[in-house]
């Protein structure tokens, strides 16, 4: 270890002289990267820490949830702001379904009596947490239902969980679930319960994930105490985001609404988050088996799986109301091409104050604004026009930035260049996804920007940080060579996700972390107590996110040629292709492994069950994929995208030529659509990205294929494979109509 981290001060080192010299910027002529690079000193000039801070303990000094005055007071406090910095800013309205908790009722009833809290505590070193108007701890988006019956635990409630349960011979239909937070999004857990038949599902955050295992408690600590609980959705947005009652369209006053009843994106079952301190008593009273080993968790108890004698009585009833949802859109025209736009987002809602989610974003966003319009005061003019959005209902499932997508959608399929997204934000290192076109380009502005706390780039500083914890030598050697900034895939869970798998819109999500470990997500003590103490206390890293996604803005909007990259985004998607392959061959070996057990009688000699019901049955053979097609249209993209590069060389030359280029290449991505969309969820149709059918915010690559191999869907994963390579050849034939542009 201390070597590796000797090889990360060395890189250190190197940066300091090599990147400080680089005036080059990707889509920029000498002369306009020159007068680029000054706008963008200027601008980190009028960036500051101390009104970062100031605006998060402001935003965030009182409950501010969809539908709530406190909502509505910070929605109009970032409108003010905007205009005040000289923005032509509006505040566009959304009514949009919202359900709130009425009733909320948990009790253990056999073989004692327990009734839940359901409430977290307020406490003296956090000043916001005992105000009024504070959301109940609940689950948005689970049904109404009044429900007893014995009580199973499922581990984090995963498909893998439940046939483990079915080895234990153990079957949950008919009754209670109650699942560990973690290992996926929330929404999938109350999902895989009540496909097995369960009739009800308690979530909580066992200790050993987030609490005293890991540290010290909040007040404390930043871990969650033993009433700590996190709030949040579990609407089935995999299938789709937003008004679960308006799908595809705007939820404006005028627009048609299914039935409550028609909405696929409802749970069927009622569902509850609840405290560690809560699920003591529950867990304690579970028979039945001893939970497996990579089961158990921190209480001083032991885990079983139950059912056992332990019932439970759930009881959930919701207002359901239209309520409106207040998206702050604010802009600046372009001076040359104003009918190319760059959109800027973060969201302004939270569950209670939301001082990290998600206010710390929201206040690098107007700090952003703030600079930006002095710059323009200044005499600085953007080629593209600016559009600035504070969104409203995100936590609820990104409800104001998919509506005004989806009211907005013909207009941002003509004039969106770029969607640059953020949320809460923290002290650490950076975190980038989004579309790999811009991978060159995000990596130039990552070595731009320095890290406050150590005073190198940020790009060096996550390459470190990834060499430091590489799994083996080899792979060290590999990142520290590494001279582009990976960008992650995204899933969904913040508001790129309209603009990039419904559209197609280029997108970028930024933010910073990874240095701020504490429980407290979603809850009460999400505060500017909390932030200041455990969060980014000096507010630089706000800082931070200002600078790497004001540049990101400034360079998209004045780039003289736009900055996309298609050779790097070929050979991820080649990457893509690869893990596939390699998925199919895996499952052929344990299938085939698993079914020469099934025939040598192995598992029954093993378990011997007396329900031979329970026995695995054989698993079906793994057929291969012609994936010629496919490959043939990658090394063509390959070409094609080196074809490109050239000719965007050719176009910083030529005024004419150039605007031609840009015209075409940012509508390049939405070529990567598929007009029917994925089997099963047609609102989702990037043909490369999509949040997983059973990951929820984790995200599917190559997303058709990949999940029909896993369930096991041979004739589908045919079919899109078939799909995918037509995606790709609607690419190809888009950027070699670019490359005869001039």
């Amino acid at each position: 270890m201390k070597k590796i981290r000797m090889l990360a001060v060395l890189c250190f080192a190197g940066y300091a002289t090599s990147y400080a010299q680089n005036t080059n910027i990707k889509g920029f002529t000498a002369a306009a990267a020159t007068k680029q690079l000054q706008a963008e000193k200027d601008f980190d000039k009028h960036i500051s820490n101390v009104r970062i801070g100031h605006n998060i303990k402001e935003l965030a000094a009182r409950p501010h949830h969809l539908g709530s005055p406190g909502g509505k007071a910070v929605a109009q406090a970032v409108l003010q702001k905007f205009k005040e910095y000289g923005w032509d800013a509006r505040i566009e309205t959304y009514q949009v379904l919202f359900p709130t908790p009425k009733t909320r009722l948990l009790e253990l009833t056999y073989p004692t009596r327990y009734t839940a809290k359901l409430k977290e505590p307020a406490v003296a070193e956090d000043a916001t947490s005992g105000q009024e108007g504070q959301l109940p701890t609940y689950n948005a988006w689970g049904a109404d239902g009044d429900v007893t019956g014995e009580l199973v635990y499922v581990n984090y409630g995963l498909p893998d969980d439940y046939e483990q349960l079915n080895k234990l011979g153990i079957d949950v239909k008919g009754k209670i679930v109650i699942a560990k937070y973690g290992r996926s999004w929330r929404g999938i857990k109350p999902k895989v319960a009540y496909e097995h038949g369960a009739i009800g599902c308690i979530i909580y955050s066992d200790p050993k994930d987030d609490g005293f295992y890991q540290g010290e408690v909040y007040p404390k600590g930043p871990f969650k105490n033993d009433q700590t609980v996190q709030r949040g959705s579990v609407m089935d947005m995999v299938i789709y985001p937003g008004d679960p009652l308006t799908p595809n369209v705007g939820a404006t006053a005028k627009a048609k609404r299914l039935d409550k009843s028609e909405a696929q994106t409802i749970l069927k079952i009622p569902v509850l988050p609840i405290s560690y301190g809560d699920a003591q008593p529950l867990l304690a009273a579970l028979g039945g088996p001893v939970a497996p080993a990579d089961w158990r968790g921190a209480l001083p108890i032991t885990y079983h799986v139950g059912p056992g004698k332990a019932k439970v009585h759930l009881k959930i009833e919701h207002n359901w109301d239209l309520v409106p949802a207040y998206n702050v859109i604010a802009k600046i025209k372009g001076s040359q091409f104003p009918e190319q736009w760059v959109i800027r987002g973060n969201h302004h809602d939270a569950w209670v104050n939301g001082a990290d989610d998600p206010i710390s974003g929201l206040a690098a966003q107007l700090e952003e604004a703030r600079a930006i319009g002095l710059l323009v005061k200044a005499g600085y003019k953007p080629k593209r026009t600016l559009v600035y959005c504070a969104w409203d209902g995100e936590e609820p499932s990104l409800l104001g930035s998919t509506e005004w997508v989806e009211d907005h959608a013909v207009e941002l399929k003509e004039k969106a260049v770029a969607y640059i997204n953020s949320d809460g934000n923290s002290r650490g290192f950076l975190g980038a996804g989004g579309s790999h076109a811009l991978e060159v380009f995000t990596s130039e502005i990552a070595k731009d920007v320095m890290d406050p706390q150590t005073r190198v780039s940020v790009f060096e500083r996550k390459r470190a940080n990834d060499a430091v914890h590489a799994v083996s030598a080899k792979a060290q050697k590999a990142i520290l060579k590494q001279d582009t900034l990976t960008l992650s895939a995204l899933g969904t869970g913040s508001d790129y996700s309209a603009f990039l798998q419904h559209l197609g819109i280029p997108t970028l999500n930024l933010g910073y972390g990874g240095e701020d470990s504490g429980g407290d997500y979603h809850s009460i003590y999400d505060s500017y107590d909390d932030y200041v103490r455990f969060k980014d206390s000096s507010f630089v890293y706000g800082v931070a996110l200002a600078q790497t996604a004001g540049r990101a803005v400034l360079r998209l909007a004045n780039a003289d040629v736009l900055p996309f990259d298609f050779v790097t985004l070929g050979k991820v998607i080649n990457q893509y292709e690869g893990e596939v392959k390699q998925l199919t061959e895996q499952l052929r070996e344990r299938y085939s492994t698993e079914n020469q057990l099934i025939k040598s009688n192995s598992y029954q000699l093993a378990n011997d069950p007396k329900d031979k019901s329970i026995l695995p049955v054989a698993k079906p053979e793994v057929p291969s994929f012609d994936f010629a097609a496919f490959d043939n249209a990658l090394q063509k993209l390959k070409q094609l995208a080196t074809a490109l590069n050239g000719v965007s060389g050719q176009a910083l030359k030529d005024a004419k030529l150039a605007a031609k280029f840009n015209n075409a290449v940012y509508q390049a991505e939405k070529s990567l659509l598929i007009a029917e969309g994925l089997p099963k969820r047609p609102w989702y149709r990037h043909s490369i990205y999509a949040p997983g059918f059973y990951t929820g915010y984790g995200v599917k690559t190559l997303p058709g294929i990949r999940e029909a191999i896993e369930q096991n869907n041979w004739e589908e994963a045919r079919q899109q494979i078939a799909v995918a390579t037509k995606a790709i050849e609607q690419l190809n034939t888009k950027l070699g109509n670019i490359t005869q542009v001039q």
